[in-house]
C-alpha cells in the first residue's frame, strides 16, 4: 500500500454503499455563533462514530433553501441535521423515505421528522419579567426582521410578559428590522421622548449591533439581554447578560437522535423535543431603572 500511495477512494466507497460516510448540517449563517457551536457540536459528534460532515449555509432568503439543500442531499449523505428558513420543507419528504432527518432550532413546517427547539416563548417571557422586577417598565423588544418563527415565539413571550405584568401596549417599543439595521433601531428608540430604559434582544446576531449601539451613544444606562449568548459576552463592560440557549447541547442531542435513527430506521415514531433554557445574570441587567416620563 505504501508502494502504491493507496489512499482510500471515498467516490468508490460511495458507489458500493450508497452513501458516502457524511452527515449533512445545514444552517441558516455558519457565522452566527450560536450555530456555530452547534456545527462543532455535530462534527464532534460525528467524528465519534467515524463520520464526515459536511456544511452549508442557507442564507437568508427562503426561496433558495429547496436549491440548497437539495444541492447538499445529492451528495448522498447519510442524515441532515438541520436548522430550515423556509416555512415549508415538504419538499423532504422523498428524501425522508431514506434518509432520517433532525430539525434544530425550528421545528420542520408541512413534514413530519424529529426536531430540538428550545423554549423561545419561556426564554422572552423570562428576561422581560426579570427586567421587570429590577424596576423597568419601558422595556422595549428588538429583533430582526425575517419571518423565522423562532423570533416571532420570542416576541408573543415578550408581548405575553408585558400584558401579565401591566405594562400596557407600547408597539412604538417594537423594533423589528434587518440585523444590520438593529443599530438604527436602538438608535431610534434612545430619541423617544419617553425612551427605554431597558432592552431585550431577540437574538445574538441583533445583541452584536445593539451593545455597540449602546455604547456609541454613552447608554450603559440602559439595560440589557440578549436571547442567546455570543462570544465576548462575559467580557464586555459591562458584560451583557443572556438566555443561554447551550448550541453544544442541542447539537449533541440531534446527533445522538440522528445516529439512533441510522441505527434502527423501522422506528417510526417523530417527536418534537422542547430544551429548557436559563437565564446567566451579567452587568448589563444589573443597571437600576430610571424614573419613566409618566
Amino acid at each position: 500500500m505504501a508502494d502504491l500511495k493507496y489512499v482510500p477512494n471515498m467516490m468508490a466507497r460511495t458507489f458500493r454503499s450508497g452513501r458516502a460516510s457524511v452527515i449533512g448540517i445545514a444552517v441558516p449563517d455558519i457565522g452566527d455563533p450560536f450555530f456555530a457551536a452547534i456545527i462543532r457540536s455535530v462534527d464532534r459528534e460525528a467524528r465519534v462514530r467515524g463520520m464526515s460532515t459536511a456544511v452549508t449555509s442557507l442564507g437568508g432568503d427562503p426561496a433558495l433553501e429547496q436549491h440548497t439543500l437539495e444541492a447538499l442531499l445529492r451528495l448522498q449523505v447519510n442524515g441532515l441535521v438541520l436548522a430550515p428558513i423556509s416555512d415549508d420543507q415538504s419538499y423532504l419528504g422523498p428524501w425522508l423515505e431514506n434518509m432520517p432527518a433532525v430539525f434544530i432550532d425550528r421545528a420542520p413546517s408541512k413534514i413530519t421528522a424529529d426536531s430540538f427547539v428550545e423554549d423561545d416563548f419561556g426564554g422572552a417571557f423570562l428576561a422581560t419579567r426579570h427586567l421587570f422586577e429590577l424596576g423597568h417598565r419601558r422595556i422595549a423588544f428588538v429583533g430582526d426582521e425575517a419571518s423565522v418563527v423562532t423570533t416571532g415565539q420570542r416576541l408573543r413571550g415578550y408581548l405575553a410578559a408585558v400584558d401579565e405584568l401591566g405594562l400596557g401596549e407600547h408597539p412604538e417599543l417594537i423594533r423589528r428590522a434587518a440585523t444590520e439595521d438593529a443599530a438604527e433601531a436602538v438608535t431610534s428608540l434612545l430619541a423617544e421622548p419617553d425612551a427605554p430604559t431597558a432592552i431585550f434582544s431577540s437574538n445574538a446576531r441583533t445583541s452584536l449591533e445593539v451593545f455597540p449601539a449602546l455604547q456609541r451613544s454613552d447608554r450603559t444606562d440602559v439595560a440589557l439581554i440578549s436571547f442567546g449568548d455570543f462570544p465576548m459576552a462575559a467580557a464586555l463592560q459591562p458584560s451583557v447578560s443572556v438566555i443561554d440557549q447551550d448550541p453544544d447541547r442541542l447539537g449533541r442531542l440531534a446527533t445522538e437522535r440522528l445516529f439512533a435513527r441510522l441505527e434502527t430506521p423501522s422506528k417510526r415514531l417523530k417527536r418534537t423535543t422542547v430544551l429548557p433554557v436559563t437565564l446567566i445574570e451579567r452587568g448589563s441587567s444589573k443597571v437600576p431603572a430610571r424614573p419613566s416620563a409618566d
